[in-house]
């Protein structure tokens, strides 16, 4: 197991490399000069003015040469400067990472709970009005977009029922500290985290209900029940935990991407993530924070694509390591 984690650490750090270089030139085509940028939100338009930040900023250098000074700095985790928030981008994506983090692993835990619960039942049930309702329920979800439930759920439960807050991190102005703030967090948590979770709660329910009435069929599970053993028993111990494997490898998959694909909703609720400091660089043209973004969101995924990896030995022991 040791040499297996070593190994993939080592190829996630050739990807994450790779994916440093290429983003770095990708930005670098999009439309846009950051010095332009800065002069205009200063109200100078003047030459002499823009020549100057693009010197201070090193915009004036050669490609190569400023692709060599990023990945330097990189490999030392020095994210470099952000041009617009004038603030170092690791302090900055520090500040924010926890709160995306709070938001997107609390949706991953809500669409992975209630998406495996969801498609137990319907497979157990196949055929039956609960598979119908389960099927049906999980169809909308999918099918809605993500910005309309947080607009509908704002409207419902902050608009019309005063149920919860609808926008921000915690309540501005409370000072509340200890067990108090936590609550208060958590209100403000419940609509950002149901929203994302919901969507993804629909793809696993399905992909659960397929899995489990494809396994059902194999002949193990026949056996199993020519040995007498009871339902429960045959559903929980051989049908689910061979049924899991899929959905763990796509739960790997989304784990990554929420990271950094949490940008809709955290705009819809003011949520001070990073999906939203993407998107703020983004229209800014700030190069090092949006690269920056790009790194720890890619990280990320590497990280969560590793323990995908290790979670399959949990969940089949059959699965060995490869050398």
């Amino acid at each position: 197991m040791l040499s297996f984690v070593a190994q993939r650490v080592l190829k996630g750090v050739v990807v994450l490399l790779a994916i440093v270089v290429l983003n770095f030139f990708l930005i670098r085509l999009a439309p846009g000069d950051p010095a332009i940028v800065m002069a205009g939100e200063a109200g100078a338009s003047d030459q002499v003015f823009v020549q100057q930040l693009r010197e201070k900023f090193g915009l004036d250098k050669p490609l190569p040469e400023q692709l060599f000074i990023y990945v330097k700095g990189v490999v030392t985790l020095d994210l470099g400067f952000s041009f617009r928030q004038q603030a170092p981008v690791a302090k900055l994506i520090g500040e924010r990472l926890p709160a995306t983090l709070l938001l997107t692993l609390t949706a991953f835990a809500i669409s992975l709970v209630l998406g495996v619960l969801f498609g137990t039942f319907a497979a157990r049930f196949a055929g039956t009005f609960l598979d119908t309702g389960i099927t049906i329920f999980a169809l909308v979800f999918y099918a809605m977009p993500i910005f309309w439930v947080a607009l509908m759920g704002i409207l419902l439960f902050s608009v019309t029922f005063d149920w919860l807050p609808s926008f921000g991190y915690e309540t501005v102005g409370a000072n509340l500290t200890g067990f108090a703030h936590a609550i208060d967090v958590l209100k403000h948590l419940i609509m950002p985290a149901m929203t994302l979770g919901l969507f993804f709660m629909a793809t696993y329910t399905r992909m659960t209900r397929a899995s489990m009435l494809e396994v059902k069929r194999l002949d193990f599970v026949k056996t199993a029940r020519a040995k007498g053993l009871s339902d429960a028993v045959i559903q929980r111990r051989h049908i689910l935990r061979n049924a899991l494997l899929p959905v763990v490898t796509l739960a790997g998959v989304h784990s990554g991407t929420l990271i950094g694909g949490a940008v809709i909703t955290e705009t819809v609720f003011a949520w001070p993530g990073i999906g939203r400091l993407m998107y703020d660089a983004l229209l800014q043209r700030d190069y090092n924070l949006l690269l920056g973004v790009f790194v720890i969101c890619s990280a990320m995924v590497l990280i969560f694509n590793l323990i995908t990896d290790l979670v399959y030995r949990l969940v089949d022991p059959r699965i060995e390591f490869a050398s």
